[in-house]
């Protein structure tokens, strides 16, 4: 795990105790501090208790926070699921001037005592988790001691050091950017900001300011890649005080024959051209060549949920991209085929069809599903032939019926999960499950 000195004798209160959390409090016990932890879950804090018995009542202290004020702690350690804005021990904790942090801004603290090394980090509303994969693979291609961490794979304080020259690749949300105060990337990646996560910010554009934060962190001298072909953030990145050289992807960087997309068959359709001109774009600032990242790029396998090709079955290819949780999620997929059976529907974070409006004439048909199915219905009703079908299954089974050859049935829901599923990885594997029942 990675340690630090700086924690030595420090008392820490850390909330939320499920990966990140336990890992936070791992690492913090082994650096040598004094640890209150809490989860409202109680095989959550069980399972801390369990891990550190031998702590316990010594350095580790398992309580609800009523017997103790903020006063006592050198810092609050939050887990990023904790709503910074609502939470009253985040209030409690402004009020009496404790630092509020997480396990990212703990991570920026470790850096010194690490071995020489670079960090790389990438956020936006969507897309960053492929970009943060891609990133990696590329240095892992190229030869480069790496890692990915943050709100991707394991937690970045459970890993393990990298050695000298190494690169940390860390997926940030907006969340785990508002409680960090030094991460100081050597390159920063912005890749697109549309509304998002609105309940946690008063407003839009207090959201996109927790993104810009990751340029104002920066040192002279280092890299921030504006990867948004967005004139509005340009311009809002642009009056940001302090940033680091700013490299900026143009418009039509898609167009230009510097990658080979054509050999990347995980990444095809114009929001996976954006992620992969933001990669190379770290990965020319890393001093990586053109021929080790087109290479990279062909052997890039993606992520699940993310425009993950299922099977092909009868001449149908069956596409679960999951992850597409609100409308500006969803239009890239829908714009990367043709003759889409779309499955959408789920619990919206938004009126209408946003974005996905100028890409209806990729969809051949629609099948609505979860709360917000009739309200999608209604929409697309006139447009493309629609089925209300209110749950997944039912879905699966009237687009393949449906479905000729050549066709691509494509659950790419353009809503949050919760309203039937635990969580958009649920979601995707019943899909796949279901598509599997369909062999």
């Amino acid at each position: 795990m990675i340690t630090s000195p700086a924690w030595k004798d420090k008392r820490y209160a850390v909330l939320g105790l499920a990966r990140s959390g336990r890992a936070t409090v791992r690492a913090l016990l082994a650096s040598g501090a004094e640890v209150l932890a809490w989860d409202d879950n109680p095989e959550a804090w069980k399972a801390v208790r369990d891990e550190h018995r031998d702590l316990i009542d010594d350095r580790l202290f398992i309580d609800d926070f009523t017997d103790w004020t903020m006063f006592e702690f050198d810092a609050l350690v939050l887990s990023p699921g904790v709503p910074l804005n609502t939470h009253p021990l985040a209030a409690a904790a402004r009020e009496q001037g404790i630092p509020i942090i997480g396990d990212i801004e703990l991570f920026a603290q470790a850096r010194a005592d690490l071995p020489p090394h670079k960090v790389v980090g990438i956020t936006g509303t969507n897309g960053k988790s492929t970009t943060t994969a891609l990133v990696h693979h590329i240095l892992k291609t190229a030869g480069v001691p790496t890692t990915m961490g943050g709100n991707i794979g394991l937690p970045i304080l459970e890993q393990e050091p990298l050695p000298e020259g190494g690169v940390y690749v860390l997926e940030l949300s907006s969340y785990q950017i508002d409680l960090t105060y030094s991460l100081d990337c050597d390159v920063a990646v912005l890749l697109n900001v549309t509304p998002d996560h609105l309940d946690r910010y008063d407003g839009f554009e207090a959201y996109r300011a927790s993104k810009l934060r990751l340029f104002a962190m920066q040192s002279e001298g280092h890299t921030g890649v504006d990867a948004s072909c967005d004139p509005d953030l340009a311009e809002a990145i642009k009056r940001i005080e302090g940033p680091g050289e700013m490299t900026t992807l143009a418009a039509g960087a898609k167009d230009s024959a510097f990658l080979d997309l054509d050999g990347a068959p995980s990444l095809q359709g114009p929001h996976n051209a954006q992620n992969a001109y933001a990669a190379w774009a770290v990965a020319f600032d890393l001093g990586v060549d053109r021929p080790t990242v087109n290479a990279a790029l062909a052997s890039f396998r993606g992520l699940a949920h993310r425009m993950e090709r299922v099977a092909e079955i009868a001449g149908v290819a069956y596409v679960n991209d999951s992850k597409g949780t609100n409308t500006a999620a969803s239009a890239p997929a829908l714009a990367a085929f043709d003759n889409i059976h779309w499955i959408l529907g789920g619990l919206a974070k938004e009126p209408g069809l946003g974005e996905c409006e100028a890409e209806l004439g990729h969809v051949k048909a629609a099948y609505t599903i979860g709360k917000a199915g009739p309200d999608f219905a209604a929409l697309l009703e006139g447009r493309v032939p629609v089925e209300q079908c209110e749950t997944l299954d039912r879905a699966v089974t009237a687009a393949a019926a449906k479905a000729e050859a050549g066709d691509t049935v494509l659950l790419s829901p353009a809503c949050a999960s919760f309203d039937q599923y635990r969580d958009f990885e649920a979601r995707g594997d019943h899909f796949r499950e279901l598509v599997e029942g369909l062999k």
